[in-house]
């Protein structure tokens, strides 16, 4: 298995995408660490985990709480790859947006991935290799009402993925963003998704597995030459 050997942080891990990122690095041969803030879902995917072969843990973590971030660092302690997953996902118009859901959404979306990074690439550094993988949306090349605040987060996530591989390079460390297009999860049923994904070149929408393989590729040395880069995995739909 590719990834034996490695320890790997999936932020967001207890549902949707970041729980099938999760369970396919995993099974690829990574222990993984499973980061959320339901101790009874991450109990739920650490079986899973665990089930399929894989060494697991949970950590609670808080991604609004930036004391919660840095005890999460902490306790993760040196990671090989790390999934910059968790995220909220606020559906209003702009008008309408109030400033406590603005100011949160930034939070968990921006802040806790930064500070997150801040505390685990510089000990990938050190030790000459690592992968970050962070998690963004087709909704930050294409306008999508409700989303403003959203797509701005992501934005933000894209913008520093090439800082950061520009930072932390020349160390061994890769720093990459996934951008998913309509994928079908608890959070994104089908009657959100499913109109989106008509509008793809494929046709329709993504399982969550598909957006995973997408990470686990990244972070594998499959992928030993690309860094900086924004892999759109949505079906063609930025491309129409």
């Amino acid at each position: 298995m590719e990834l034996t050997g490695r320890t790997a942080l999936v932020t967001g891990a207890t549902s949707g995408i970041g729980r099938e990122i999760a369970l396919q690095l995993g099974r690829a041969g990574a222990e993984v660490i499973v980061a959320g803030r339901d101790a009874e879902r991450g109990a739920r995917t650490v079986a899973a985990l665990e089930e399929a072969g894989a060494k697991a843990r949970f950590v609670a973590a808080d991604m609004a709480d930036l004391d919660s971030v840095g005890r999460l660092a902490e306790e993760a302690g040196d990671v090989d790859i790390l999934v910059n997953n968790a995220g909220i996902f606020p559906f209003t118009p702009t008008h309408e947006q109030t400033v406590p859901v603005y100011d949160e959404t930034f939070q968990v979306n921006v802040r806790a991935a930064f500070f997150l990074t801040a505390a685990i690439a510089p000990r990938m550094a050190a030790r000459g290799a690592g992968s970050v993988v962070n998690i963004s949306t087709i909704a930050t090349e294409i306008g999508m009402p409700g989303l403003a605040v959203y797509s701005a987060t992501k934005a933000a996530v894209e913008s520093l993925t090439r800082t950061w591989a520009a930072e932390y390079g020349t160390s061994g460390v890769r720093v990459n963003t996934v951008s998913p297009g309509p994928t079908l999860t608890e959070g994104a049923p089908i009657e959100m998704v499913g109109p989106i994904g008509k509008t793809t070149l494929l046709g329709r929408h993504a399982s969550p597995g598909e957006i995973a393989a997408a990470v686990v590729f990244l972070a594998s040395d499959r992928a030993s030459y690309i860094t900086g880069a924004t892999l759109p995995v949505d079906g063609g739909r930025t491309a129409a």
